[in-house]
């Protein structure tokens, strides 16, 4: 008997939830949400519909732990840098904005805001977990970082709830370019040099006159 196969039984059995999520990824990004069904997800993953069931209640939980295991983990990774960064302010938002926008740069999953955006009057429980999941907490993050900055004295006294949407929205710009319009670029876009820029432009602004 081979005792090998148990074992990569229960790492197949273990990775599944993985798959079916990046199966779902994908046909949500082609067919998007309202046209995708259940089916459609567990041919690409190879599995039966059954099997998505074992995991997955519906396909808004699909969805939601797409967000979950991926926006949601990238929003825990810059919180965990902002608790414990003992250095200045400037350097912390810098880092902060690196962060998600590694995210815009390198992930698949940077579809998922177009998706809400293109489903919100269908499915507007969708867009209240995702404002709820991300764009509140990814708010608040900023508006943490901006805060910590005023009361340094490294940036100017302006409206922190102001200044956190300033430093996301060239972020999203950036999502939506990738999964929008970047097919019909003639060379691929300087995503970086976009961030980089916005970065020093932004800290420009914030950073407190000096007396």
């Amino acid at each position: 008997m081979d005792s090998a196969k148990p074992h990569r039984w229960k790492r197949r059995k273990a990775a599944r939830p993985q798959e079916i999520l990046e199966a779902a990824q994908g046909v949500f990004a082609e067919r998007g949400f309202t046209r995708t069904r259940m089916e459609d997800i567990a041919r690409r993953a190879g599995v039966t519909k059954g099997t998505i069931y074992l995991y997955f209640e519906n396909k808004e939980a699909v969805f939601e732990n797409l967000v979950q295991e991926s926006i949601g983990t990238a929003l825990n990774q810059v919180l965990e840098t902002v608790e414990h960064y003992q250095g200045s302010s400037r350097d912390l938002l810098r880092n902060a904005l690196t962060g998600i926008g590694q995210f815009v740069l390198m992930s698949e999953r940077a579809v998922l805001p177009k998706i809400v955006i293109a489903e919100s009057g269908n499915f507007p429980e969708m867009v209240r977990f995702y404002r709820t999941e991300v764009i509140d907490k990814g708010l608040a993050l900023l508006m943490r970082v901006i805060r910590r900055g005023v009361e340094s004295g490294e940036f100017r006294d302006l409206p922190a709830e102001h200044v956190a949407r300033l430093c996301i929205a060239p972020l999203l710009l950036a999502a939506f370019w990738r999964t929008t319009f970047a097919q019909f670029d003639d060379k691929p876009y300087d995503y970086k040099g976009l961030i980089d820029t916005h970065t020093d432009v932004l800290l420009r602004g914030l950073a407190a006159e000096k007396g």
